[in-house]
C-alpha cells in the first residue's frame, strides 16, 4: 500500500513539474494608441508573431493597447521599477527621462527617411541604445518604423508658416517641441496624449500633429478638417523592455526576444510604408479633409534656428551627437 502510494506521488509530481515546464513564459507588452491601424498595434502585432514563432509557442506576448497597463509616462517608470514588462512609446515622450533623445526629436534634423534609417540603424543609434540602458535601465529593443508629424487643426487650411500665427497648438510635454511651435508662430500647450482628444473636442486647443495613421485611428480628421502635409518632426516609437522581464528570460529566452524585436522592426517599416498612402487616400476622401502642402522655406529657417538654439548650451554629448546626424546626410 505504501509502495503503491509512493508512486502515486512521485506521479502526481512528476504531471505537475511538466504541466509547470509547459506553461509558456509571458510578457506584457503596452502601448497608448488605438488597438488597430497605428504604428503602436502593428510593431506590437508583429512582435507578438514573431516571438511566438520563435519559441514554438513556450513564449506568450500578451499586447495591451490604449494605456491598459499604463501611460507612457507611467510606462516607463515602471519598466525602471520592474512593474511593466515591455511597452512602446513614442520617441519624443522619451526625452523627460532621457535627454539625449531630444537629438532625434529636433525639427528636420533627418532629411530623409533614409537619413534616418543609416542613423538608427548603424553605430550612432546601436551606441544610443547601450547608452541608454546604462542610464536608465531600462533596454530599447529596436527603433522600429520612422514616421513623420503632419499638422491639424480645426481653424483653417494651412499654406505657409504665417497661417499657424497666433494658433493653440497641443504638443506633448516636450521642450523640443514647444519651442519648434514657438518658432514656427503658434501658441502651444503641453498636454498628455490622454488629453488630447477632449482638449480638441472642447476647443482647448485648435490642432496638434501626428502621422497620419494616428490622426485616422484616432478619428481626428473629425474634429480637425484640415491636415498640412509639413513633416516637421520625424518620430519612431521604441520597443522597450524592463531589466526585470530581460533578467527572467534564459539566455536563448533573450536572444529569441532580440531577434524577434529587430525582425518586427523591419516589417514595421514594409508594412508602415504600405499604409501611409492609403491612409491619405481616405483622408483626403472619406475623411473629409482639405489637405495643403505648405511652402517650407519659413520652416526650415526656424526649425534650423531651433536646432542651434537649443544645442548651444547643451553637453558636448549632444552636441557631437547632434553633429553624428548631421554629417550621415551628406
Amino acid at each position: 500500500m505504501k509502495l503503491k502510494l509512493a508512486v502515486l506521488l512521485t506521479a502526481c509530481l512528476l504531471f505537475s513539474a511538466a504541466t509547470a515546464a509547459a506553461k509558456p513564459f509571458v510578457i506584457n507588452l503596452g502601448f497608448a494608441g488605438a488597438a488597430k491601424g497605428n504604428a503602436y498595434s502593428v510593431l506590437a502585432d508583429e512582435f507578438e508573431k514573431l516571438v511566438e514563432e520563435y519559441s514554438n509557442g513556450t513564449m506568450d506576448v500578451k499586447v495591451r493597447c490604449c494605456t491598459q497597463l499604463a501611460t507612457e509616462d507611467e510606462a516607463f517608470k515602471g519598466m525602471q521599477l520592474g512593474s511593466i514588462d515591455m511597452y512602446l512609446i513614442t520617441s519624443n515622450n522619451i526625452s523627460p527621462h532621457y535627454p539625449l533623445m531630444d537629438a532625434f526629436i529636433l525639427p528636420y534634423i533627418f532629411q530623409s527617411k533614409e537619413h534616418a534609417y543609416k542613423i538608427l540603424e548603424g553605430p550612432v543609434g546601436q551606441k544610443f541604445a547601450e547608452d541608454f540602458q546604462k542610464a536608465t535601465g531600462v533596454h530599447l529593443l529596436v527603433y522600429g518604423y520612422v514616421g513623420v508629424r503632419d499638422f491639424y487643426n480645426s481653424e483653417q487650411p494651412i499654406t505657409s508658416m504665417a497661417d499657424m500665427k497666433g494658433m493653440k497648438v497641443r504638443v506633448p510635454k516636450n521642450q523640443v517641441m514647444l519651442k519648434t511651435y514657438k518658432a514656427f508662430g503658434a501658441a502651444p500647450l503641453p498636454l498628455a496624449w490622454a488629453e488630447t482628444p477632449t482638449a480638441l473636442q472642447t476647443g482647448t486647443v485648435s490642432g496638434g500633429d501626428n502621422g497620419v495613421t494616428f490622426v485616422k485611428s484616432q478619428k481626428f480628421y473629425e474634429i480637425c478638417p484640415n491636415l498640412a502635409i509639413t513633416e516637421h518632426f520625424a518620430y519612431f516609437n521604441p520597443l522597450f523592455a524592463s531589466n526585470r522581464i530581460m533578467k527572467k528570460m534564459t539566455p536563448e529566452q533573450r536572444d529569441i526576444v532580440r531577434r524577434a524585436a529587430k525582425d518586427a522592426g523591419q516589417r514595421h517599416k514594409v508594412i508602415m510604408d504600405g499604409k501611409i498612402a492609403a491612409v491619405k487616400k481616405f483622408l483626403a476622401g472619406k475623411g473629409n479633409m482639405i489637405i495643403t502642402h505648405p511652402d517650407r522655406t519659413d520652416f526650415f529657417a526656424a526649425a534650423f534656428k531651433v536646432q542651434e538654439e537649443f544645442i548651444a548650451d547643451k553637453s558636448q554629448e549632444m552636441k557631437d551627437l547632434v553633429k553624428a546626424i548631421r554629417a550621415a546626410a551628406n
